[in-house]
């Protein structure tokens, strides 16, 4: 997940990427998960700037919700956590990138099992995503959990958090906004914490005297691949930190 750009750079010009393409079979159910529910829950690509407004408009009229906020989540996985906390924000829009085409599968199938009105899925690069469709300050809330920790010291350049996203990132979310990661890998812990306490737009809202690692927000779930990890002794470090006004 090597990122060696500014945020400014042309995008078509470099092969950059925010994930690193896996193999997986999408079941029978998530296929039609996507056939049934794609074309409304999932939002194409485009390279320009997304209405927002619109679609909380939308989901503000189906689900009877004030909907006026917008969370962006990078890499949700088979979207365990985000169809958890999607219902837990109602007065959000809950936007998820994910480019692999089971995890989108499984997600739209948790939104057809649970009703779920606010979510929506990008199925594309989240740097493009930010850098195109997204406006400066347009987010309220940025979550990245658990993202490939890329453990052998010589792929260290590939984990997705480094400065040039944050600053991406923090570019995007508005004045008073949050960026919130999670990581059960130590040295990722670390490395996270220290890019984004170089980050000048942010500041980390962990208690003062600490260590710079925040509570585990009440709305992210232990996942069941958390809990067997804290059963084996494994850490889980949250790092929140908050846009200057």
């Amino acid at each position: 997940m090597t990122l060696p750009f500014t945020p400014t750079d042309d995008l078509k010009s470099r092969p950059i990427r925010s994930f690193v393409l896996r193999t997986g079979r999408t079941t029978v159910g998530q296929a039609k998960a996507m056939d049934d529910l794609g074309p409304q829950f999932i939002l194409p690509y485009q390279a320009n700037a997304i209405d927002l407004g619109a679609i909380h408009a939308i989901i503000s009229s189906a689900s009877g919700h004030q909907v006026s906020q917008t969370i962006f989540e990078i890499g949700f996985g088979m979207g365990e956590a985000t169809a958890h906390i999607a219902p837990l924000m109602p007065q959000a829009l809950y936007i998820g990138c994910e480019v692999h085409t089971p995890g989108v599968g499984a997600l739209l199938k948790r939104i057809g099992d649970h009703g779920i009105h606010n979510l929506r899925i990008i199925q594309h690069d989240a740097v493009e995503v930010l850098s195109h469709m997204l406006a400066p300050h347009s987010l309220d809330g940025v979550h990245i959990f658990f993202p490939d920790p890329w453990h052998k010291k010589r792929h260290n350049k590939r984990r997705l958090i480094q400065s040039p996203l944050v600053t991406l990132l923090s570019s995007r979310i508005k004045p008073g906004g949050y960026l919130h990661c999670a990581t059960d890998w130590e040295p990722y812990a670390q490395q996270i914490l220290q890019v984004l306490a170089d980050e000048p737009t942010l500041a980390n809202t962990a208690p003062a005297g600490g260590d710079g690692y925040a509570p585990k927000p009440d709305y992210r779930p232990l996942t069941k691949f958390e809990n067997r990890g804290l059963k084996l002794g494994h850490g889980v470090w949250d790092v929140v930190f908050r846009k200057r006004s």
